[in-house]
């Protein structure tokens, strides 16, 4: 049975998108003069909104968490688009009607979130990829319903940042040099950045969010009836994206992911657990395990007390362990380290929010107690600066499979699950020390993975078994230990042989699947390929830009420039390189990324910088070679073999990234200034941008360190560009 729309909703979409693409007549009341302030708002709001709409989609239609980059392509793809219509008079009411729309139905009430959940549903069917909790639907009839309620998102997403564009790219056009525009431009971004991760570390919704993005929309206006307009669209737009709480559910926007929390009750009103869901799916609960409550309430757990999934580590290992909890979540592991008399624990946790609810809310209060060092880091990240030794680590059911990076669109676990951290996991291990991993198994590819992965690392099959739950979460257990200490523990203990030996897990059956490494971290991923999905949403935005390119007068007679669209394309591979590889060395934190993106960006306004003071023009073949040496220094340096600590390898890893950063940023910078229609430059580029961002799904097969070949070849393809440029001129840079 295809997910039933009602037939209105899709039609007042199809005629909302026919009236925004309808093309519009060029406008004769176009800024005529710079305005450094309305440059540096609109810089500033397109990061901001593009953020903004990267994390909010990504949480409401879970598929777009899953699609590499894509409403980061659709956003590149409507400044691009903005860019091309820089002469045109700003579509301010048609992108706040595409904005106000996607709200409404991402969000309608009383079908909104059946309906964003169809179509994760019929989109991700496929088996070779796995969508958190989504169930595959094979529907001909829903899959197309589903296509075309996908393509309607994707065109409102686009839609928003025309104006933008238009505004950014006139006023660069009007600045008494397009590189000192293009250079305050930049730095609107970066305080763009900043901002949108300020009001995620504060734990802002997006009620608060796009209450921003309309309020500069308005600010932008020269148009006072206008401003009005767009800031009285505020409230409605506030009040849709606004999460009722009762006192025993509310919700919570982390810098990382959307909380919901709801408490359950005995009839006489004592708490007995608290559900906790992610991005509208279960995740964890937060539960009492203490004997003296389960004792009281005998009917909650059905198991022994010792085969709940948080107790069963510790048969396994020895008495009073050291132990390092990954993900600790809200505290029931660190719970559980503690009722078995664990001398040390270290708790590791990225979310702030998510270690500050299970400090606040947990009922055995396991952080409070001072054998715990909480650790608010990454994983890896910890991992590789520790010099303790443990007698277990835990991997405590760290299967988020929520977004890491807005540019980068992996999940926050999956540099965790490689060869490579199970290696450096192995090497903290006491002599008798046990890795055990808690996962939650949806697709058996996943857990023929893991036990494969593990078996490589330790030389020997992990024990691998179920273990249900009737009041905490259901788990598969992998317990692995270079000595024969699983082993030992499974002799001496004939109800733990018996119980593992009933809970045999049918994956460890299957052939044999591709492993996940540093460079192709995808464990959601089955086999080195581009799934379906990828192929369909591709296809989409492609039909998307070749209709809006159409739109362009210009279209029919000028082709956009193979150098500034190749270099787009190119760079955009090299930043998600960056975000990327430094995340493996100070983690992939939301401060590492906001850091990350914020130097990339400095470095092109220092490039800017350098152009603009240099009298003679800087040599194209010299830069083009920088680019390329950088690349290669990237590619060929043997990063994980350097010695040092992990801080020191990474600042490695910087400085060498930094070099072909740099010198395209030289390059854009020194041919932009020379550009006879720098709006038309920018737009080539931000749609070369969205070339690179699809162009990055080849990872899926090749790896990600592949693509700086790719990114290469790009920067390669820039020089036979050169030929349609005009030679920039020494005396340019004054």
């Amino acid at each position: 049975m295809f997910f039933r729309v009602p037939g209105f909703i899709l039609a007042a979409l199809l005629l909302v998108s026919y009236r925004l693409i309808k093309p519009r007549a060029q406008a004769s009341d176009l800024p005529e003069r710079w305005n450094l302030s309305t440059l540096f708002l609109a810089s500033s709001l397109t990061l901001f909104a593009e953020l903004a709409l990267i994390r909010w989609v990504a949480t409401e239609v879970r598929v777009f968490a899953y699609v590499k980059n894509l409403a980061l392509l659709l956003c590149f793809l409507g400044f691009g688009l903005g860019c091309a219509l820089a002469r045109q008079r700003p579509r301010w009411q048609a992108a706040v009607t595409a904005l106000v729309g996607l709200i409404v139905v991402v969000r309608l009430p009383w079908r909104g979130p059946q309906i964003m959940e169809s179509l994760s549903q019929y989109l991700g069917a496929s088996q070779d990829i796995e969508i958190w909790a989504t169930h595959a639907m094979h529907d001909a009839t829903g899959l197309l319903l589903a296509v075309a309620v996908a393509a309607i998102l994707l065109f409102l997403i686009t839609y928003i940042f025309i104006p933008i564009g238009q505004t950014v790219s006139r006023q660069i056009e009007l600045a008494p040099r397009p590189l000192y525009g293009y250079s305050w431009n930049l730095a609107g971004s970066l305080v763009g950045i900043l901002a949108f991760f300020a009001v995620s570390w504060f734990a802002l919704p997006p009620a608060v969010w796009f209450t921003v993005v309309l309020a500069g929309i308005a600010l932008l206006q020269s148009d006072r009836g206008a401003a009005i307009r767009f800031a009285a669209a505020i409230l409605p737009v506030a009040l849709l994206l606004v999460d009722p709480a009762t006192p025993h559910h509310f919700n919570l926007w982390t810098p990382y992911q959307q909380i919901e929390l709801e408490d359950e009750t005995f009839p006489d009103g004592e708490l007995y657990r608290t559900e906790i869901r992610v991005n509208h799916t279960g995740y964890q609960v937060i539960a009492d395990l203490s004997p003296g409550f389960l004792a009281r309430h005998p009917q909650l757990l059905r198991e022994a007390q010792d085969e709940n999934p948080y107790n069963l580590p510790f048969r396994f290992t020895s008495p009073n362990p050291r132990v390092l909890i990954v993900g600790s979540g809200t505290g029931n592991d660190v719970a559980a380290a503690l009722r078995h008399q664990s001398r040390a624990v270290d708790a590791v946790e990225i979310d702030p929010k998510i270690l500050d609810l299970g400090r606040r809310r947990h009922p055995e209060h396991p952080y409070d107690d001072p054998r715990v060092s909480a650790h608010l880091t990454d994983a890896r990240a910890f991992m590789k600066r520790t010099t303790a030794r443990y007698d277990l680590i835990l991997f405590g059911l760290l299967d988020s499979h929520t977004q890491l990076s807005d540019y980068s669109n992996m999940r926050l676990d999956n540099f965790v699950y490689t060869e490579e951290s199970f290696r450096e996991a192995r090497a903290l291990l006491a002599p008798d020390g046990i890795l055990f991993i808690k996962f939650q198994i949806n697709h058996p590819f996943v857990g023929r993975r893991l036990a494969e992965m593990l078996a490589a690392t330790f030389g020997k099959a992990p024990v691998v078994f179920l273990a249900p739950s009737s009041y905490t979460v259901p788990a598969t257990c992998f317990a692995i230990s270079p000595s024969g200490q699983v082993e030992t523990s499974l002799a001496a203990d004939p109800r733990l042989r018996e119980f593992v030996a009933a809970r045999q897990p049918a994956f460890l059956a299957l052939p044999k699947v591709a492993v996940t490494t540093d460079d192709w971290p995808y464990l959601y991923h089955q086999g080195h390929w581009i799934p379906g999905i990828f192929y369909l949403l591709s296809a989409l935005v492609i039909l998307l830009a070749a209709v809006f390119y159409f739109q362009i007068p210009e279209a029919r007679t000028r082709i956009p420039s193979l150098f500034f669209f190749s270099m787009g394309a190119g760079f955009l591979l090299l930043e998600t390189q960056v975000v990327s590889r430094l995340a493996l060395y100070f983690g992939t934190t939301w401060q590492v990324n906001g850091i990350v993106i914020a130097a990339i960006l400095s470095a092109l306004l220092l490039a800017n910088f350098v152009i603009e003071k240099k009298r003679r023009a800087w040599p194209r073949a010299w830069t083009l070679a920088g680019i390329l040496a950088g690349i290669a220094c990237a590619y060929f340096v043997p990063f994980p073999r350097l010695p040092g600590s992990a801080a020191l390898v990474g600042t490695i890893a910087a400085i060498i990234f930094a070099i072909p950063v740099f010198f395209a940023g030289l390059l854009f910078a020194s041919e932009f200034r020379a550009a006879p229609y720098p709006a038309a430059a920018l737009g080539a580029n931000m749609l070369g941008a969205v070339v690179g961002g699809l162009l990055e799904n080849l990872s899926l097969i090749v790896g990600m360190k592949a693509l700086l070949v790719v990114a290469a070849i790009l920067y390669s393809l820039a020089a036979l560009g050169f030929r349609g440029l005009k030679s920039p001129r020494p005396d340019e840079s004054s």
